[in-house]
């Protein structure tokens, strides 16, 4: 069992964010979420940024999780929470800009407060990100693991 926590905590390295997705008519997909985080906040840093995702938002009249029980665990856990659905296209690249831009927020603070101006280097608009190159932006940041 040993080497499935090694492979298990080189899965979560250097990871600074997390989406945790749920099946909105399916409760045990909800229940698991639980077991998900924890196991997310074992093997990674006290700042990796969490989102709770409820997918398949379009079939609501099949919801399986009341909203209570999803306010509930959202708020002990200190997560935010977003529902989607692929079918309809509704919230799913927002929910990744959500969670980059919390990402990208802590990132940016921990910089200043280190004095890393280097570190904030993003971008200018229309400027292409290559993430192969070792001085990105992004890998100093950490987005991107070798």
């Amino acid at each position: 069992m040993g080497w499935c926590r090694a492979i298990t905590s080189a899965f979560y390295r250097g990871a600074v964010g997390g989406l945790l997705v749920y099946d909105v008519t399916q409760k045990a997909t909800f229940e698991n979420a639980a077991r998900w985080l924890r196991e997310l906040r074992e093997h990674t840093n006290p700042n990796v940024v969490v989102m709770l995702i409820g997918s398949m938002s379009d079939l609501w009249h099949l919801v399986a999780v009341t909203t209570e029980e999803r306010k509930a665990f959202v708020e002990q856990e200190g997560i935010v929470f977003m529902e989607t659905s692929a079918l309809e296209a509704t919230n799913v690249e927002l929910a990744f800009t959500k969670v980059l831009t919390q990402i990208h927020r802590i990132v940016s603070k921990k910089a200043v407060d280190a004095g890393d101006a280097s570190a904030l280097a993003v971008p200018s608009q229309g400027e292409s990100i290559n993430i192969n190159n070792e001085t990105s932006a992004w890998k100093k940041i950490g987005c991107f693991s070798n």
